[in-house]
């Protein structure tokens, strides 16, 4: 079943055209990625996915149902959420607090178990992204690492279907995406649906079974890491021509 779908969705920035023609699907149970150069489209495309922008055309449907152009909110309690490249915690609440705001929305608070406080769900959160330690720690405190964690704690505590990763291993040190990568794969494992737009090629492949390629707002290639590692066309326009 098509978890999301998306037909001709077209966005328009004056005489800048940033997503053009996008058609794509997500089936559940996938982890998919998205690729290309900066100016691709990529994150207008998670904007507008999630309500941040509204689309010029296009279809956006998420289990079967028309979301195209509702606002951010009504598109989180449906069961589906998103990261952001720059992260935007509540810098003066402690870690926890951070995630507890999100529990509090109406998908998130209906989720808890009658047997959990909000403090033992949100706690969970944290342990699922290894910031545990860290719970009672102000969150301008943390690393910038740490706050890519935190971003996607916040994102799980709206229980989401449908989880939409924004360049989730920028600035990262290479042992801090390998821990990322591992806690993907078990958000993975537990149930949850992923796209990511990531620029680290090496990460994502480890975790995406199928990548969509855009460039200048198209998509241009799609199929499995493998195959678009030999497309030519990828090549030229991602990794830059080979003379």
């Amino acid at each position: 079943m098509n978890l999301l779908e998306i037909e001709n969705l077209t966005k328009r920035f004056g005489g800048l055209t940033a997503v053009r023609n996008v058609s794509l699907h997500v089936d559940e149970g996938e982890i998919v990625g998205i690729i290309g150069p900066n100016g691709a489209g990529k994150t207008t495309l998670f904007h507008l996915i999630t309500g941040f922008l509204k689309p010029d055309s296009g279809t956006i449907k998420f289990r079967g149902e028309d979301i195209t152009g509702l606002d951010p909110f009504k598109i989180v309690n449906k069961g589906l959420a998103r990261t952001f490249q720059v992260v935007r915690p509540f810098r003066h609440l402690p870690t926890i607090a951070n995630v507890m705001v999100a529990l509090n929305s109406p998908r998130g608070s209906k989720k808890i178990e009658w047997l959990k406080t909000p403090q033992r769900k949100a706690l969970e959160m944290l342990e699922d992204v290894g910031l545990s330690e860290m719970m009672l720690e102000p969150a301008e405190n943390l690393a910038h690492g740490d706050l890519k964690r935190l971003e996607i704690a916040r994102a799980l505590a709206t229980e989401p279907d449908l989880l939409l990763l924004d360049e989730p291993f920028g600035g990262l040190s290479p042992i801090e995406t390998e821990y990322l990568t591992k806690s993907i794969q078990r958000m993975h494992l537990d149930g949850h649906t992923l796209v990511i737009v990531e620029h680290k090629l090496h990460a994502l492949m480890k975790l995406a079974k199928r990548v969509i390629v855009l460039h200048y707002g198209e998509k241009i290639a799609e199929g499995t890491p493998e195959e678009m590692a030999k497309n030519e066309k990828v090549i030229e326009v991602y990794m830059g021509k080979v003379i």
